[in-house]
């Protein structure tokens, strides 16, 4: 089961999760999850965002924070800083700030 926010949804606040989470529209806020974040390339989120894994083919201005891996897919865009274990940047991808892989 997973959460999913819609193409055309906006939503804004906190949002803690303990299955995966998709997001396809507008998220502003934060958003904690135990399991996969997903945003798709459709989604644009103003958040800090923490999860086991997350992907990003949208846009993303946050700190990411993951306990296995960020992968920034091509034409994702990422502005803030990256705290995971592995991390991964498509041809085609956007990325601005910091990276910490000590974890």
């Amino acid at each position: 089961m997973a959460t999913v926010i819609g193409e055309g949804l906006s939503i804004e606040g906190d949002l803690t999760s303990n299955e995966d989470v998709a997001v396809h529209g507008t998220f502003r806020g934060k958003l904690t999850t135990d399991d996969t974040v997903v945003v798709g390339a459709t989604g644009a989120v103003q958040a800090d965002i923490s999860g086991s894994s997350v992907s990003i083919a949208g846009q993303v201005t946050g700190d990411v924070t993951a306990s296995e891996r960020v992968d920034l897919q091509a034409g994702g865009r990422l502005v803030g800083d990256v705290r995971a274990g592995r991390f991964t940047i498509a041809d085609g991808a956007s990325f601005k700030g910091n990276v910490d892989m000590e974890m």
